[in-house]
């Protein structure tokens, strides 16, 4: 007896105990060696901004160059080899193409002549005799530096020395000076080729350039549409619910009629002749068919769901309520994409002066070329981690706020008393302890991202070759990773808000919230989903009315341009400002949960261990747990009636 007690007295010390829940009473500093790697790749982003700075010419970038090296709008030093270089051209800040309508690559460079001139031509030249004019008038000579303006039209070769005729309509681009012809087709052209893929966005940008105002609007509609849906779920009830539901249903069988029935529209235009109107009737197929079973779908899942819809209410007036407490949450997207937005315009710099980087070399015809330097291509995929891993660690940083916030609010035992402050206090404990947790959750992120961009690469380059088996094996692999990405979203956010709890890294964290949750799971589980899915139709709602103006709009337009494409930019700006104003009550909703489940574990309701949420968040639940009660004992007495039919006499 005395070995058995023993033994199992040692099995007891070799059992790891359960770890304690302490809300908010011990922090420390977490994953600090994360922190430390970030701040030495980060050491390596700043040296390549730095070299980006020094042997990245930014006067070629921002004033643009001239094909003899001349860098316009400056005093140049002259190349050896290229007679036409080293001239002064403070008086000619303008970048201008030769042929702006017929750009070609040769190789990776223009075939194109560039030159520094003094102004654009602003109304179309059709002659050498109105280029020698306008020459003449304005002092800005359009043909190559040695043909002086009085030989425009002697010389037999001046067509090869001089723009192409006709020379199209142009206006400087505010900041970078450059000659942007004004005309739809030759803008589209002329960006189409800058940025070195002629055929996939050369009708793309004609349908953008034509159809601007019209983009521009839908923009500003999809952002009026965000901020009118977040202040709906703000003040939601049961009614608005419904309502809004209702404009859900309609605006998806809306949408699916309007997309079919102007496809049946084209089919029957017997005028269709030019192809911009035949690819946007292909286009017009594939939207229709696609938002048919979208719909199809959502429809299904709001009619499995329509019991959950009182209680989702409840739970979304719960939400608010916490937000109420610092209503400065809700413009937490726009802080976070305000930094974004920095981030990405200092990464694009960088990234173009890497560019820039390279020695003059001297080709035929006396003009010149700049060579990069050995490394760049190295840097350019150090800097593209950087931007993967940054934007996510600017996006875990708002997660980990709100979170941290909604933890701050919900274990304050005075709910009478607010805390102070409660986003200025979760964001000072997320800079002095917690940094490095948030760290090493978006680098999983951005672990799983880079190979999904690898393998989305590949499969575009397999598209266009035979090799089916591995076209379908690529496309496979990114379904994985996309699926593993979103799963690792979900666990960051729960791990994120168990570090605010707890004050434990992140590994640690994350498998706390796991056992917690999963343990937890049956108390209002499929309430939260249904919450979720809520808030997902309040988005698919902003792209169903800004895709329906987009349709009213762009259809006056047919022949002028492929709007189909711009169309489905457009829907998917909706969605990403929608997706940016609405996270916020998904965030909250999670932090919620968790919250919730970790207030069971260590409080039972009495006096000694009060729970800390409030009395309507405890009725909530526990109308919650007299439902799920009844649905078992319903499932339980099923069960037995069938077992009694079943049972052998």
């Amino acid at each position: 007896m005395q070995g058995l007690g023993a033994e199992h007295l040692d099995s007891a010390e070799r059992t790891p105990r359960q770890r304690p829940w302490r809300p908010q009473i011990y922090r420390k500093c977490t994953d600090t060696a994360w922190l430390f790697l970030f701040f030495l790749f980060w050491t390596g982003l700043v040296f390549i901004m730095g070299y980006s700075v020094a042997a990245g010419a930014a006067g070629r970038l921002l004033f643009g160059y001239d094909s003899f090296g001349n860098v316009c709008g400056k005093k140049n030093s002259p190349v050896e080899g290229a007679p036409l270089s080293g001239q002064d051209m403070t008086q000619k800040k303008h970048v201008f193409f030769m042929n702006s309508c017929n750009l070609g690559v040769r190789g990776v460079r223009l075939g194109s002549i560039v030159l520094c001139v003094s102004s654009c031509p602003e109304e179309q030249l059709d002659t050498l005799e109105e280029v020698q004019l306008f020459a003449n008038t304005s002092g800005s000579f359009l043909c190559v530096y040695n043909l002086n303006s009085f030989n425009y039209t002697q010389i037999p070769n001046a067509d090869l020395l001089c723009p192409r005729l006709p020379v199209p309509p142009s206006k400087s681009f505010p900041l970078f000076n450059r000659c942007i012809p004004q005309t739809p087709e030759c803008y589209s052209l002329f960006a189409s080729v800058l940025i070195n893929d002629v055929d996939s966005l050369h009708r793309i940008l004609s349908g953008i350039m034509s159809g601007r105002d019209t983009v521009l609007g839908l923009c500003i509609l999809a952002f009026a549409l965000s901020l009118a849906m977040m202040f709906t779920f703000r003040f939601i009830t049961t009614l608005l619910v419904h309502i809004f539901i209702a404009l859900i249903v309609l605006g998806l069988l809306f949408v699916c009629g309007v997309l079919w029935w102007l496809y049946y529209d084209y089919t029957n235009d017997l005028s269709i002749e030019l192809d911009t109107e035949r690819e946007n009737m292909k286009c017009l197929l594939g939207f229709a068919i696609v938002s048919t079973v979208i719909t199809a779908v959502l429809l299904i899942l709001i009619y499995v769901l329509r019991k959950r819809i009182k209680l989702t209410v409840e739970l979304l007036q719960v939400t608010n309520k916490a937000i109420s407490s610092s209503p400065f949450l809700l413009f937490q997207p726009l802080w976070t994409f305000t930094i974004l937005i920095f981030f990405w315009v200092l990464w694009v710099a960088v990234l173009l002066s890497l560019g820039t980087a390279g020695a003059a070399q001297v080709i035929e015809g006396g003009q010149v070329e700049y060579k990069p330097f050995s490394g760049i291509r190295y840097m350019w995929w150090y800097h593209l981690i950087g931007l993967i891993w940054t934007s996510e660690f600017i996006l875990a940083c708002q997660q980990m706020t709100v979170a941290g916030t909604v933890v701050t609010c919900y274990f304050n035992r005075n709910k009478s008393d607010p805390p102070d402050r409660p986003i200025l206090s979760s964001l000072s404990i997320l800079f002095c302890y917690h940094q490095g947790t948030v760290v090493k959750g978006s680098f999983l992120i951005t672990a799983v991202r880079i190979p999904r961009a690898v393998l989305m690469y590949v499969y575009n380059t397999l598209k266009e070759k035979d090799g089916a088996l591995s076209r379908c094996v690529s496309q496979c692999c990114c379904c994985c990773f996309w699926c593993l990405d979103k799963c690792l979203r979900h666990l960051n956010q729960n791990a994120y808000t168990t570090t605010a709890i707890n004050g434990t890294d992140f590994c640690t964290s994350a498998k706390d919230a796991l056992k917690l949750l999963s343990k937890n799971s049956s108390h209002f589980t499929s309430v939260n989903c249904f919450g979720d899915f809520i808030i997902f139709l309040g988005k698919v709602l902003v792209v169903c009315f800004t895709v329906f103006g987009g349709l009213m709009a762009f259809n006056y337009h047919r022949v002028l341009q492929v709007w189909a494409i711009p169309l489905l930019l457009v829907a998917f700006f909706a969605y990403l400002v929608a997706h940016s104003f609405l996270s916020v009550f998904e965030t909250v909703l999670d932090a919620l949960f968790l919250c919730f489940a970790v207030d069971l574990e260590t409080n039972d309701g009495s006096s000694e261990k009060p729970y800390f949420m409030d009395h309507e968040f405890l009725n909530f639940v526990k109308r919650i747990n007299k439902l799920n009660t009844r649905a078992q004992r319903d499932k339980s007495s099923l069960t037995s009636e069938e077992g009694t039919e079943l049972r052998p006499l």
